[in-house]
């Protein structure tokens, strides 16, 4: 493997989420967080990821990665599109119920997760609508690190297909550490599902819908469920899953 690629795969599984972790700690540090800080938050990960993807992206095609390869051509408009609709579904219905049962739950994952939400999850429209750029960026941005570039890098190491899966899996985990020991358990099984997907699509534009449909759901639904009530805010102050 390049030495190139080392270094993207030491970003990946060792530096994102180290940053992650910092970041939370931070975060979790601050009595409460204004609908600015929100904002600035969501605007800094969405420049985040998509730098991200412009590196990665430059040297996969510089040592000859090609779409293909990458996932991102697409086979049968008609089987992409319907396992999009029927995934994103299924799967945004799913993070609603899991939310729903965090929300009616206690103990101190509920306590951790109830902060966390105070923190990242929006409280207004405005905060909302950057919310759904997040969630989409997080969609495209990601699939194409972890299902595109790593299971591509992978395979052409010659690893069978479970263990490409397996540890391209085990990256996207990582990078959800910030979320505790569950997130990071469910991260993974969801980026295992997410990997399969992508070979029995030959394509990653449908996980691409499904990523996007649960950071949605968790924008929304995450708030209804998670969010101590309280008084109004005051004006400028915030009054969000658990994010893949």
């Amino acid at each position: 493997m390049p030495w190139d690629f080392w270094l993207i795969f030491f970003v990946l599984g060792v530096l994102l989420p180290w940053r992650g972790r910092r970041r939370l700690q931070k975060l979790l540090t601050l009595p409460q967080m204004t609908s600015r800080e929100r904002l600035l938050l969501y605007a800094s990960t969405i420049a985040f990821q998509w730098l991200a993807v412009a590196a990665t992206g430059w040297r996969a095609w510089a040592r000859g990665l090609t779409f293909e390869e990458l996932g991102l051509i697409v086979h049968g408009r008609g089987r992409i599109f319907l396992g999009a609709i029927v995934g994103a579904a299924t799967l945004g219905s799913l993070q609603w119920l899991n939310l729903r049962r965090m929300g009616r739950s206690s103990g101190k994952s509920r306590e951790f997760m109830q902060a966390l939400a105070e923190r990242i999850f929006p409280r207004s429209r405005v905060e909302l609508v950057s919310f759904m750029a997040l969630a989409a960026t997080a969609g495209l941005c990601e699939e194409f690190l972890y299902r595109g570039f790593a299971m591509a890098a992978l395979t052409r190491t010659g690893l069978p297909v479970w263990s490409v899966v397996l540890l391209s899996s085990i990256l996207f985990g990582l990078a959800h550490l910030y979320q505790g020991r569950g997130g990071l358990v469910s991260t993974l099984v969801i980026g295992m599902v997410f990997g399969t997907a992508r070979i029995a699509y030959d394509g990653m534009i449908p996980v691409m819908f499904w990523h996007f449909a649960v950071d949605a759901v968790a924008g929304v639904a995450g708030p209804k469920y998670l969010l101590r009530p309280g008084p109004p805010a005051a004006k400028g102050e915030s009054q969000r899953s658990v994010a893949v």
